[in-house]
């Protein structure tokens, strides 16, 4: 039930926003944009009279028919997505308990992270399509570019943020080699490997568009920046929502997820809040 509850909770906005957005947009737009910009912001009844269309319908063509869109464009452009973030997710989590791990290597590693985590992930774009060339492989490495840092980082303070206690009651009982590290060191650390996980989400999102803007014959961005070019301007804002209900399922999704891992955590806390 309290599952329940928060999953409610996140939608109430959500909902009620876009309540109020049906019966109001076309008379708030009316007042607020001159005639000659209306053409660029349309009402969200038009947006969703052409979003089953535009996206979850067969396109008709004189060439024949075609997929819908959400099969042609949507699916691989998740299918990367998720490629690129479980792809950063093994790395980040790997090299965090590593250097984590290893004060000499963290003292020596430390400044050359700063360093790349600094560079803005959009930057790298051109370079990676130089590097690797046009295809999936170059999209999922800018998706992993992104997606690696916050993983990573918060992954070594975490590392570094075990309990001293713990260790040396490890290091007692001779537990060593994968048992340390999965009773341990990666369940200790996992409160802050799950924070860095939810940051990578929203930052993947954002490249997984970025990466279909140039060079792409398909995918989501691909699709609205094509929209764009062709003054299909319903048809551009319909994919923007598409977006965002993409990310507020992938969100409910982490959430179920970070609950079943971190069980333990927030039986933890709750115990802890009864005592206090």
């Amino acid at each position: 039930m309290n599952v329940l509850r928060r999953i409610l909770f996140i939608v109430a906005l959500p909902a009620t926003a876009f309540v109020i957005l049906w019966f109001f947009s076309a008379d708030i737009r009316d007042e607020l944009l001159p005639r000659q910009k209306r053409f660029f912001l349309p009402s969200l009844p038009k947006i969703l009279e052409v979003f089953p269309d535009t996206w979850l319908l067969q396109r008709h063509t004189p060439a024949g028919d075609l997929p819908s869109r959400l099969t042609h464009d949507v699916v691989p452009s998740l299918i990367r997505l998720g490629e690129g973030y479980g792809l950063a997710l093994l790395i980040g989590v790997a090299l965090g308990v590593a250097i984590g791990s290893s004060r000499p290597l963290r003292a020596l590693l430390e400044p050359v992270l700063e360093f790349l985590r600094a560079i803005p992930p959009v930057a790298l774009v051109p370079v990676l399509f130089l590097l690797a060339g046009i295809g999936d492989t170059t999209k999922i490495l800018v998706i992993i570019s992104g997606c690696i840092w916050p993983i990573l980082l918060n992954t070594v303070e975490g590392v570094r943020g075990v309990d001293p206690t713990l260790a040396d009651t490890c290091r007692s009982y001779r537990v060593g080699g994968l048992l340390r590290l999965r009773t341990f060191i990666l369940r200790s650390a996992s409160p802050q490997i799950v924070t860095g996980a939810r940051q990578a989400l929203s930052i993947g999102i954002i490249l997984m568009v970025i990466s279909e803007l140039k060079a792409s014959s398909e995918g989501l961005g691909h699709t609205i920046q094509e929209f764009t070019e062709g003054f299909q301007y319903p048809q551009m804002w319909a994919g923007v929502l598409l977006l965002g209900l993409i990310g507020i399922v992938l969100s409910l999704l982490f959430r179920l997820v970070e609950r079943r891992v971190l069980v333990w955590y927030h039986g933890q806390r709750v115990a802890e809040r009864a005592s206090s």
